[in-house]
């Protein structure tokens, strides 16, 4: 048991070495191309939306279809605070992730209360009524004609304004996030959260206060929204309601699905799935279908999420630890056949010769 744990620690210390690897190097490999730079960044920040929402769904089995409201509120946050009144993009950015956890509590406190599709329903409804809001309040939001002259980030005065700088800005965001889940999911408060999602009424006859537990993962899923949001302005330097609508909001949902539930992260996994198979989908319908709009990908997206839900009910996540598993196990049997078959030979080799 013990050489198999210290052979899994290892395993798991080359993994780390490899993403930390590709993670440097990946941007130098596509140096010049800004299109796939591009990408990585959106696949980022779409990653810190869905390790939100995995600790939500995954761990506290509660399904929002909101996000997108709190990634918009950090988005105009920072941009409204950094182009009309001066701030640092860092403070305004706080400022965002301040003002969604505040709204997330005034908001989970009643919505809470409700379980399973009216719970859905409720947050469905936030998400409308926050689209309305961006749409309608044009003299912060700049409703349908966007919101233009979003300024840089800048960190020691230097504006991080090409592809490869935000990369760097935005994946050490992912990773920072991933650990911090990571933590939750093992403290106190991930135990709690399994707990509830296991049962309600028998985590509550166990003591545990089931509203605050869904509380405090409520807001912390609307801080990672929000605080991509934020990044996302300062990015694109333009940004419109569309942006943070009801779609968005499925789509987010459907990269958890897709990623998988069961690890934080899954929202990396999915959100890299659904932004290439976006970007696949727009260089291949339109050879395919000419006359077909972008309705086209709604439908692809509503059907893969039927499919995994019917057949990867745990997404990616779920489905590769198991085969990896049985790969290891596999060649560890292997070796192991091996080794017997080549002492069986040695020792015949040793008794003829005596």
């Amino acid at each position: 048991m013990e050489h198999g744990q210290r052979m899994t620690d290892g395993r798991k210390r080359w993994l780390w070495l490899a993403g930390a690897v590709v993670w440097l190097g990946l941007p130098w490999l596509v140096f010049g191309n800004n299109y796939v730079l591009s990408t990585l960044v959106l696949i980022g920040l779409y990653a810190l939306v869905g390790t939100g929402m995995t600790l939500l769904m995954g761990y506290a089995g509660q399904i929002s279809l909101g996000q997108a409201a709190f990634y918009g509120m950090g988005a105009y946050t920072s941009a409204y605070l950094t182009a009309h009144a001066g701030w640092p993009a860092w403070l305004a950015l706080v400022a965002g992730a301040a003002l969604a956890a505040l709204v997330a509590l005034v908001v989970g406190i009643p919505v809470f209360r409700l379980r399973e599709h009216y719970l859905a329903l409720a947050t469905l409804g936030f998400g409308v009524i926050m689209f309305t809001f961006f749409k309608e309040w044009k003299g912060i939001t700049g409703g349908l004609n966007g919101f233009f002259g979003i300024p840089p980030i800048r960190i020691a005065g230097i504006p991080l304004q090409s592809d490869w700088q935000f990369y760097y800005l935005v994946s050490s965001f992912v990773l920072a996030g991933g650990w911090f889940a990571r933590n939750v999911v093992r403290s106190r408060v991930g135990r709690a959260l399994r707990a509830i999602h296991g049962s309600e009424v028998a985590a509550s006859s166990l003591g545990v206060n089931i509203t605050k537990y869904k509380l405090q993962i409520f807001i912390l899923s609307a801080v990672y929204a929000s605080v991509a949001g934020s990044l996302y302005a300062h990015y694109v330097t333009f940004i419109n309601p569309d942006l943070f609508g009801i779609i968005p909001s499925i789509y987010f949902l459907i990269m958890v699905i897709i990623g998988g539930t069961a690890s934080v992260w899954g929202g990396l996994v999915g959100a890299a799935v659904y932004v290439c198979l976006g970007e696949w989908l727009k260089a291949v319908v339109p050879l395919l279908l000419p006359n077909a709009g972008g309705e086209f990908e709604i439908v692809f997206f509503g059907l893969l999420l039927v499919i995994m839900l019917i057949y990867m009910p745990n997404g990616l996540t779920g489905v590769a630890p198991q085969g990896l598993r049985r790969c290891w196990k596999t060649s560890w049997r292997q070796s192991e056949r091996a080794t017997a078959v080549d002492s069986h030979k040695a020792r015949s080799i040793g008794g003829e010769q005596g």
